[in-house]
């Protein structure tokens, strides 16, 4: 038998001794072996692929990867080799359900990790999508924080401006009156600088001083205003460039850009399924090939040689369980006919003791004044 096999034959976790006497079986076992020992290699990249996107060295993923491809390969053979035909099956369904589902679970956390390596360029470019997202929400929680104080200065600069305007206005307004005064285009329609024109003239003068002096007051409020709304605009300029632009690429997001993806294309979505669908197959192959198939000579060996080993340890157990027992009750019967014979002897020994001591008081002379004294007869 070449190595190859005998490894696989190890990975199938069958009792190589019985199996030499059925060598009809060889190749079913070679096959689950090799099913089992490729579902460790398979969950050594997954998970060497899945810790690297999480710490970028190929150091640690290599050392993680070996590790859980060997903690898998182990399970998996533990499945397998723990799994044994009985000929109905309805009791080895019984038996295989707990296994199918553990190696449901197993699928499919060795199928994710290498589900993204499959869909990778798909999904570096909605990394890249939900990267500028997040850096968006970054920005507009930063604008948010300034942006009462921004307005609110502004709402005050406008407030401001709109008195200038409407000062302005009444300033032009007076000024076109005394000037139509003058030119005779309005007013009293008569072209001269008489009284009406002076008196408007008056008016629009005032007007203007009053603009000077509003202008005067407003401008250094509106300016300061200004200063303030434009230094909380370079805050957000400055916050916004401070900001730690790190990688977005963890294996978190890259589930999530997979997820994204699968709800926006059928392509995707089905494609994942079916390689989700793969794994589980191949994981549970090996547990299904064991269900469905047929008792075979392996399997009645097996199963003579577990039988003899329980019976030969019933007998044991049975023969050790008669010693006690025997043992026990002669232990009991003894100590109980020994307590019996103590206890007669203790009798006959008290009985002659006080018929002596009777017999004795029936030679002593009783004093009768002791007696009406009421003192002891017996010294």
């Amino acid at each position: 038998m070449s190595s190859i096999k005998k490894f696989f034959l190890f990975c199938s976790g069958i009792d190589q001794s019985i199996l030499e006497k059925c060598p009809s079986d060889e190749n079913k076992y070679v096959g689950i072996g090799a099913t089992v020992f490729f579902t460790g290699v398979m969950a050594l990249f997954s998970g060497g692929y899945a810790l690297y996107t999480v710490f970028d060295s190929w150091f640690f993923a290599l050392l993680f990867g070996i590790v859980w491809g060997l903690m898998i390969f182990n399970l998996d053979r533990y499945i397998v080799s723990s799994m044994k035909s009985h000929g109905k099956f309805g009791r080895d369904f019984m038996i295989a359900l707990p296994r199918l589902a553990l190696a449901l679970l197993l699928a499919l956390v060795i199928s994710k990790p290498l589900e993204l390596k499959i869909f990778d360029k798909e999904i570096e470019a909605e990394l890249i999508v939900m990267e500028q997202e997040v850096f968006k929400t970054q920005e507009d929680k930063i604008k948010e924080r300034y942006q009462g104080q921004i307005e609110e200065k502004q709402a005050a600069i406008a407030t401001l401006k709109d008195e200038i305007a409407v000062k302005t206005a009444q300033r032009d307004t007076l000024s076109l009156m005394a000037l139509q005064e003058a030119d005779g285009t309005g007013g009293s329609r008569n072209r001269n600088l008489g009284p009406i024109y002076r008196a408007k003239k008056l008016d629009a003068d005032n007007a203007q001083a009053e603009l000077d002096a509003l202008v005067a007051s407003y401008t250094p409020r509106i300016e300061t205003l200004e200063g303030e709304v434009a230094a909380a605009e370079t805050s957000i300029k400055t916050d916004i460039e401070n900001l730690k632009r790190d990688s977005y690429g963890g294996l978190a997001a890259r589930m999530e850009a997979l997820h994204r993806l699968a709800q926006r294309s059928d392509a995707i979505y089905y494609a994942s399924i079916f390689v989700v669908l793969l794994f589980i197959a191949i994981e549970t192959a090996p547990v299904l090939v064991k269900l469905i198939s047929h008792r075979s000579p392996y399997d009645y060996l097996l199963h003579e040689h577990e039988h003899k080993f329980k019976m030969a340890n019933y007998e044991n157990t049975s023969i050790l369980s008669n010693q006690i027992a025997s043992n026990v009750k002669y232990n009991t019967e003894v100590g109980t006919y020994q307590v019996n014979a103590k206890i007669a002897a203790e009798k006959k020994l008290i009985d002659a003791a006080l018929e002596q001591r009777v017999e004795t008081l029936k030679d002593q002379p009783i004093n009768w004044e002791d007696v009406f004294m009421k003192r002891p007869i017996i010294e």
